[in-house]
């Protein structure tokens, strides 16, 4: 198992990658609409198909960027540690 130190939780970023997955799930739902000429049992077995996967890859993906440093602001000591991140010592 991976481990991260970053500053989001394991339950936040899950969360986050359900939500995301289901407006994304939406969104090729009627695409696959649009594609088939309006077949709904094909839409919704495509969309259903990339549920699972991409919830997986973006949960990933979102554990990977909680390393990288780039772009991300310190915390000031008002803001204190991130919440559920324990402090350190």
């Amino acid at each position: 198992m991976f481990l991260f130190n970053g500053l989001e939780s394991h339950p936040r970023s899950l969360v986050k990658a359900v939500s995301w997955r289901t407006v994304g799930s939406i969104d090729t739902f009627v695409l696959g609409l649009l594609f088939t000429g309006g077949d709904a049992k094909i839409a919704g077995s495509i969309a259903g198909t990339e549920v699972i996967t991409k919830i997986a890859l973006f949960y990933f993906h979102e554990r990977a960027w909680s390393l990288v440093h780039w772009g991300r602001r310190p915390a000031t000591p008002a803001e204190g540690p991130a919440e559920g991140i324990a402090p350190a010592g």
